[in-house]
């Protein structure tokens, strides 16, 4: 018999209670390959930057995490991520056409990752994807004879719009998915 856990012992308080925001299901969504992430980890688990280099080896194969001087993602970056798949998903199920390129509101973003929605969980934002940006994924590709050397950021580019003036909130971001964020989710 499991007892629900009172409101105290919660992880996190449910900031929006508005289930309808969410456009895809992400517990419903198929995670192909989730385990070699699992066992060699994109993402941090610390909110301190991690600036420390990654590197992984098995069998002559490795992969290599690079953060930036601001840091290695972290796992509550990876939410942006989630978000960004959801609102392509939801697009690919309604027959529309789709692009690495997905512009979001920024508030809506913050309710689906259960953040809150002041002036420093905006700058939070601005940080998240400055580090997902910088997020640097090294590894080789063995075929045979032949060893191939690739290297790719989670994200390629971002883009802000900001309301000018005194309470200078974000209106929207812009982000470019990398081309093996966007085909790992596509495959």
């Amino acid at each position: 018999m499991s007892e629900t856990p009172q409101p105290s012992q919660q992880l996190l308080p449910e900031r929006h209670p508005q289930d309808d925001l969410f456009i895809c299901d992400v517990a419903d969504a198929v995670l192909k390959d989730v385990m070699p992430q699992m066992e060699h980890p994109f993402y941090s688990l610390s909110k301190k930057p991690e600036t420390a280099v990654r590197k992984y080896e098995h069998n002559g194969h490795w992969v290599e995490i690079t953060p930036s001087v601001k840091g290695l993602a972290t796992i509550y970056d990876k939410d942006i991520l989630i978000y960004c798949i959801s609102q392509i998903m939801a697009k690919l199920s309604k027959g529309e056409e789709v692009s690495r390129r997905v512009r979001l509101n920024s508030r809506d973003l913050l309710v689906f990752a259960n953040r809150g929605t002041a002036g420093k969980d905006y700058k939070a934002l601005v940080q998240a994807i400055d580090r997902l940006a910088g997020t640097r994924i090294s590894t080789n590709i063995q075929t045979g004879d032949e060893e191939q050397y690739d290297t790719f950021g989670l994200i390629d580019a971002a883009s802000i719009r900001r309301k000018q003036g005194n309470d200078g909130r974000l209106l929207w971001c812009e982000l470019k998915l990398s081309e093996w964020v966007f085909k790992a989710f596509r495959s």
